[in-house]
């Protein structure tokens, strides 16, 4: 079969409208995540062995499971234990913004515990509260650690965001998935939403190598 490129072209639109919804996707469950993984992160370098052992049980669970499963659970057996009704997009939001507060509370934890000791013993020392010492003095510094692995959860977490489509959600793979079955042409259509994969991801791979490079730079100053 003699190939056909020239056929995504009378679908564009629809592979944008895809592409918007996978990057409004993404960017949503990566500010859940952030926030809950920067949460889930303090809870595991608490004094408290409760929250301790919560927060190691939630890590544990939602990185040794694969996403797509979580996805499943949420979208098909969630409702039923509630008693309500999910959207696949809010079922989306939820099993990515839980993997992605999974994945970077362990980065989180780390850059909280490079912190040293003697900045914390100085906010004592001062009489600071919990919270200050959380907002002004641990979270800058453990937030600048953080970014390059963080940046690199981003950008998994962009990729991992084509399983939505599994639950009919309308995203970039599932538009694609769609067109390829309606014109019988999928090498050519899978070929190109994956392109469209690999040229939003690689430059932001390679940002950031950059950026790490910079901030490894700046910190050994």
């Amino acid at each position: 079969m003699a190939l056909d490129f020239s056929v995504i072209l009378r679908f564009q639109n629809a592979l944008a409208l895809g592409l918007w919804m996978t990057i409004k996707l993404t960017l949503i469950c990566i500010v859940l995540g952030c926030t809950l993984g920067f949460l889930i992160g303090l809870a595991r370098t608490s004094r408290s062995v409760l929250l301790r052992g919560i927060s190691s049980v939630y890590v544990e669970f939602f990185r040794g499971t694969p996403v797509l499963i979580q996805l499943f659970w949420i979208f098909f057996c969630l409702p039923l234990v509630l008693g309500v009704e999910l959207s696949n997009l809010t079922s989306g939001v939820i099993a990515l913004t839980l993997y992605m507060g999974a994945i970077t509370s362990e980065t989180f934890r780390a850059s909280l515990k490079s912190v040293g000791p003697e900045q914390l013993d100085a906010c004592v020392a001062l009489g600071l509260s919990r919270r200050v010492q959380v907002v002004n003095v641990v979270l800058p510094q453990a937030v600048l650690r953080a970014i390059p692995t963080l940046l690199s959860n981003c950008v998994s977490l962009f990729k991992e965001s084509a399983l939505v489509s599994a639950v009919g959600m309308a995203d970039l793979m599932f538009v694609g998935q769609n067109i390829s079955n309606n014109t019988a042409r999928p090498v050519e259509v899978l070929t190109i939403v994956a392109l469209i994969y690999f040229f939003i991801a690689f430059p932001l791979t390679r940002a950031v190598s950059l950026i790490e490079r910079r901030i490894l730079a700046k910190l050994a100053i």
